[in-house]
């Protein structure tokens, strides 16, 4: 099949997902001789479409009328099992998603010369990553986009006039992408996420290893599962960076400096003293976006310009304040255990804000990890149980709070006495709980902190128990703090 068969004149496509996402496939394919329908479970989301003239159809009658489908595009949120994509699967229907489809059409020349993607996963720290790329990369004066899971989809910026497209590409968006042959793709680590969606993290670990099919394959070598991909990449040319000493064809650290033995014989970047990410992820950070900047020639003098003047994003382990000597910071990105442990490493002493929904994902091995950075825990959430019972297990010590809605209480009920140092009851009912919430906890953090202390909100889990999304979360804190501070 070529690129774009399944889009021949008349092709008869399904778009699965009424949000953000399928309103930028549904643009991209008005410009195209097929016919669309849109499914989603939401009839609101569904009337939106319907009411500017695109065809809608229900889920059910989507799955009875499979067979008359020539291409299924979805929203990267679906999994494999989900009934509409499992019926168009067993009918033999191709299934591309967004990325996929952009993919495509950029290569076929849709949008005009092709761009070359600078793909960014990880576990942890790929926005981060990918906005440092996008600013070496407009620091050397490069025309780039930023796009991907990090802001506007990437069929949404194929109209605009780019050479560069610096791409975040989540774990969901590559398995729906097994077209996808970047110009250099990094895979920064891989730890326990998303399990529910993968079936297995084998699975999770195979869609991640997409990003390294095309030119330039750029792995973190101080991550083992992310290490292990690189032999096995098809990509002709395999980089590695790590923090310490590099190696021929890797990027590290040399006497304070990132240091490129990749692209160069020994070419000095930037020193690592410039990067206003705290802690060694700051680090690698800048290294994986330094790899794939110079896979396509920018120097030295770009990617210690963009360093410089960097600036981390919201809820990414942004300060919100200091109060009583106790500094508040802000990482609600941290939805995940990995990106969690990278955090709370960062700091000496820290109160640890933490639970939400973790996913299937386990927290042992990272409570373990830094169990000597923690002077004290306060947990929230649906999850909170499971890590209020590993700080029990290997860090015995260290005082915990909980934060519970009167709803949970009766559910859950309060951990084992020999855990809780106490627990905090919030009204559950009502609009309002996150704020509620956020405001016993920063009262509950103060409790345990001491002066020089750092309360830090990583919490290893997703927000949608309690809050919007974990930019929800993160304001909610923030503004608790503020609150304490007047």
């Amino acid at each position: 099949m070529t690129s774009l068969q399944a889009l021949a004149p008349g092709a008869r496509v399904l778009v699965a997902g009424a949000g953000i996402t399928g309103r930028a496939v549904v643009a991209a394919l008005a410009t195209l001789d097929v016919h669309i329908q849109v499914c989603d479970d939401s009839a609101d989301a569904l009337n939106t479409f319907s009411a500017n003239g695109i065809g809608v159809i229900e889920p059910q009658r989507a799955i009875a009328g499979m067979d008359t489908v020539d291409l299924v595009v979805t929203s990267p949120g679906f999994p494999p099992t989900a009934p509409v994509l499992a019926a168009a699967a067993a009918a033999g229907v191709p299934i591309w998603g967004d990325v996929e489809l952009a993919w495509r059409l950029d290569t076929a020349g849709h949008y005009g010369t092709p761009r070359r993607w600078l793909v960014v996963t990880g576990t942890n720290g790929k926005t981060t990553t990918t906005s440092m790329l996008h600013a070496m990369l407009v620091a050397d004066g490069r025309r780039a986009v930023l796009c991907g899971n990090i802001g506007d989809p990437v069929l949404d910026v194929l109209s605009q006039p780019a050479d560069l497209l610096a791409v975040e590409l989540s774990s969901f968006q590559l398995f729906w992408a097994p077209s996808l042959r970047p110009e250099a793709g990094a895979v920064l680590n891989i730890a326990e996420d998303h399990l529910d969606w993968h079936g297995s993290f084998a699975g999770y670990a195979a869609a991640k290893a997409r990003a390294l099919a095309g030119r330039v394959a750029v792995v973190g070598l101080d991550d083992a599962p992310a290490a292990a991909l690189l032999p096995a990449a098809p990509a002709p040319v395999k980089v590695g960076f790590r923090l310490g000493e590099p190696g021929p064809g890797e990027l590290g650290v040399r006497d304070g400096m990132l240091v490129d033995r990749a692209f160069a014989d020994d070419l000095a970047l930037a020193p690592a003293a410039s990067i206003p990410v705290a802690g060694p992820v700051g680090v690698l950070d800048a290294l994986g976006a330094a790899a794939l900047a110079r896979s396509v020639g920018v120097p030295a003098a770009a990617i210690a310009e963009a360093l410089a003047g960097f600036r981390v994003g919201r809820h990414r382990a942004e300060a919100v304040g200091v109060v009583d000597g106790v500094q508040y910071v802000d990482d609600s990105k941290a939805t995940n255990p990995h990106a969690a442990q990278a955090s709370v490493l960062a700091y000496p002493r820290v109160v640890w804000v933490a639970g939400g929904l973790l996913k299937g994902a386990s927290v042992d091995e990272m409570v373990t990890r830094v169990a000597d950075r923690l002077v004290g825990a306060v947990l929230i959430g649906r999850d909170r149980a499971v890590v209020a019972k590993a700080l029990s297990r290997h860090a015995p010590d260290v005082p915990v709070i909980q934060v519970v809605t009167r709803e949970d209480a009766g559910v859950q009920g309060t951990i084992e006495s020999d855990v809780a140092h106490g627990t905090r009851l919030v009204d559950g009912s009502g609009p309002g709980l996150g704020a509620r919430v956020m405001t016993e906890v920063v009262a509950a953090a103060a409790s345990l902190a001491r002066p020089g202390d750092t309360v830090l909100l990583a919490p290893a889990g997703a927000s949608f128990d309690q809050f919007a999304g974990y930019g929800d979360r993160g304001d909610a804190f923030a503004a608790a703090v503020r609150s304490a501070s007047r």
